[in-house]
């Protein structure tokens, strides 16, 4: 191919599978191709540590993935700014604090975040667990609140994995920083039981570490109105609260639907097999963003890393002519709850295990999977 025009490949957002775009592409760089990435933080978290980093098992800096050597690494630019909205006709990327930015092939990984347009006063008083960089900075202050003695009272709606892990890590950091202050915790789940499609074994075990944490749950009671004193429900019951996280349903990024994209009744991108987005030439994405058309995903962040090398090798395929492979989801995965402290549940394939030393387990694929990124970063990676 030499000789050609020089393409321009936009990579919008640096989650999961884009870092391992990235991380592909340092390794073998789509000839004839230049590449930039537009992200709105400087640094990835891995929402696989989240919750050890909010219980204090981590800092951030072991858990968050330095963009900027891996876009080196890429031989990508970086941009740090926030997409507002595309125009695919026109091939451009409209961001925030600049000007927009043309493209001849773009892929996309914004994730997603907790619904809160659906429940009145949830926007304004209730805190979004993601999308997670803003999590992090929110966590701070109502750290800070809570050991003021502004928060003694905090509840959780959403009922999910990952809500209920995230209170019992906020109970365990909270407790443990504030020994002989009481602080009330609260899980309202919509559904009748909490973690909805798991076993019951793995269900109990952790209804038992959320008794362990003296975490009351409330069942089969929807959030009909979020008050600066705390969540309404339906049936007329009430949970008080001086601060409100808010782990219900994902919602995806507006600029798709407003992009003419062709997305599902939720909103989200609806990719095929190939990971393109339909109808689309040359646009392909992955992540909690995307409706996968063969058959649903859980918006859990192992897709996301599963798809990162395929999405990779399609970028590639596009770009050189080389061809496309399908993503083939694994229909079934291994699932790690951490219980606050360094004990954890697992579920998965017929068996449910806990113990300290499945916290070890997840704490070691976790550090793995971190330690790739590391190497771009020390200049070790070839």
């Amino acid at each position: 191919m030499s000789g050609s025009r020089v393409r321009h490949l936009v990579l919008v957002g640096a989650g999961h599978a884009h870092v391992e775009v990235l991380r592909a592409f340092g390794r073998d760089r789509p000839r004839d191709t230049r590449i930039t990435l537009i992200t709105r933080e400087a640094a990835s978290p891995y929402s696989g540590m989240l919750p050890g980093t909010i219980a204090g098992h981590y800092t951030r800096d072991e858990t968050e993935i330095a963009v900027a050597p891996l876009a080196r690494f890429a031989g990508a630019d970086l941009i740090v700014d926030e997409v507002i909205s595309l125009d695919v006709q026109a091939r451009l990327v409209h961001r925030k604090a600049g000007p927009p930015v043309a493209f001849d092939f773009l892929s996309l990984d914004v994730g997603s975040t907790p619904n809160v347009g659906d429940v009145p006063g949830a926007a304004e008083h209730a805190i979004p667990v993601k999308p997670i960089d803003g999590f992090l900075s929110r966590f701070d202050l109502l750290h800070a609140d809570a050991l003021a003695g502004r928060i003694r009272r905090l509840a959780l709606v959403g009922a999910g994995a990952g809500g209920v892990e995230l209170l019992m890590a906020v109970a365990h950091r909270l407790r443990r920083d504030m020994p002989d202050r009481p602080i009330e915790l609260t899980l309202i789940s919509g559904s009748q039981n909490i973690l909805a499609g798991f076993s019951a074994g793995f269900r109990r075990r952790i209804e038992a570490a959320l008794v362990g944490q003296a975490i009351a749950v409330v069942e089969g009671a929807r959030a009909l109105r979020v008050a600066a004193d705390g969540v309404f429900l339906a049936g007329g019951g009430f949970v008080a609260a001086d601060a409100v996280l808010w782990t219900t349903q994902a919602s995806p990024a507006r600029f798709l639907a407003a992009a003419g994209l062709a997305c599902d009744q939720h909103g989200f991108l609806l990719v095929d097999e190939m990971l393109r987005a339909e109808g689309q030439a040359g646009i392909f994405a992955a992540g909690d963003m995307i409706a996968f058309a063969p058959h649903a995903l859980p918006k859990a962040g192992v897709y996301a890393v599963r798809a990162g090398p395929v999405l990779a090798r399609n970028l590639r395929g596009s770009l050189n002519g080389t061809g496309l492979a399908p993503f083939r989801p694994q229909r079934r995965a291994l699932v790690i709850l951490a219980t606050g402290a360094r004990h954890a549940v697992a579920t998965g394939y017929g068996f449910t295990l806990a113990g300290d030393w499945v916290w070890r387990w997840k704490d070691w694929i976790d550090r793995r999977f971190m330690a790739r990124f590391r190497l771009v970063g020390s200049g070790r990676m070839r």
